[in-house]
């Protein structure tokens, strides 16, 4: 089962993704809950909502064609984003593969969801959009080794990240001016559980992601093609400052596309899920 947050009569809800019944509330499953879905990386808790989610009858759950999903939470404590980790995208930008991790952090003020509109800022006029799949941290993790470090990831999902790219060229120093606009991070629709996810040697490697613009695959490639594994990410970044739960690391992008006003971008991720916002101009200001 999967987590993710719907749109009911203008609130937010969290809810449990049944694989074959669909979408029910968690405060229908589980009586007396309250709060948003990041709650729910709590084991205990999502447990005992998906052993709900079985026992309950038909009426509690919605075809999942039918609701309206956003972003499943709206406040990770922290944002990691990583920038050309994937080898062949560092020479898309004629940039050295770097060798250690090129991160930089984005505030939850730019979080959207699914079919969440991506705006652009008038302070630019070349913005791109990065499909990544972004890894989302289950536990309290600090310090621990790469061996270790998925056993702190509760899933998977797909993101959407955005650039203001013609500022970021201008001078390398302005990355978090470039990366901090308003909808520059989408994320959703569903977040999947690890263990769903993870390939028969333990490992993410041969997941796909794909950036995607108005029905054409712009760029794909497999996470074993990262210069930088998931696993050691979460390492590496633990042992800078601790990782919560509901922290999100964005791992990197197989390739960035140029995105404008009317067009319909996407992050694909067989197996995980596909993420789709819409992109408009930002309104003059008076």
């Amino acid at each position: 089962m999967h987590l993710a947050t719907i749109m009911q009569k203008d609130d937010a809800k969290a809810v449990i993704v049944h694989p074959g019944r669909g979408v029910a509330t968690v405060e229908d499953l589980v009586p007396g809950f309250s709060g948003d879905a990041m709650m729910l990386l709590d084991d205990e808790l999502f447990a005992t909502a998906c052993a709900a989610a079985e026992a309950a009858p038909d009426e509690v759950f919605t075809a999942r064609e039918t609701v309206v999903f956003t972003a499943p939470y709206r406040s990770p404590r922290k944002i990691w984003g990583i920038g050309l980790n994937y080898r062949a995208h560092a020479g898309d930008l004629s940039e050295n593969v770097p060798t250690e991790p090129a991160s930089f952090m984005k505030g939850d003020h730019t979080i959207i969801g699914q079919d969440g509109q991506i705006v652009l800022p008038e302070q630019s006029e070349r913005v791109t959009a990065e499909a990544e799949l972004g890894i989302v941290i289950g536990r309290y993790c600090r310090d621990v080794s790469e061996e270790e470090a998925l056993d702190y990831v509760w899933g998977v999902v797909p993101i959407l990240d955005q650039t203001a790219e013609d500022i970021l060229q201008r001078n390398p120093r302005f990355l978090t001016r470039s990366k901090n606009f308003p909808s520059f991070f989408s994320f959703g629709p569903e977040i999947v559980p690890l263990d769903e996810v993870l390939g028969d040697d333990g490992s993410l490697e041969d997941v796909v992601v794909k950036t995607v613009r108005n029905g054409e695959v712009w760029r794909e490639n497999t996470v074993s093609q990262m210069t930088f594994s998931p696993a050691f990410l979460v390492s590496f970044h633990s042992k800078v400052m601790p990782l919560y739960p509901g922290d999100i690391i964005s791992p990197g992008t197989p390739g960035a596309v140029v995105i404008r006003a009317g067009d319909v971008v996407e992050s694909s991720i067989p197996g995980v899920g596909t993420l789709r916002n819409t992109v408009i101009a930002q309104n003059p200001v008076a």
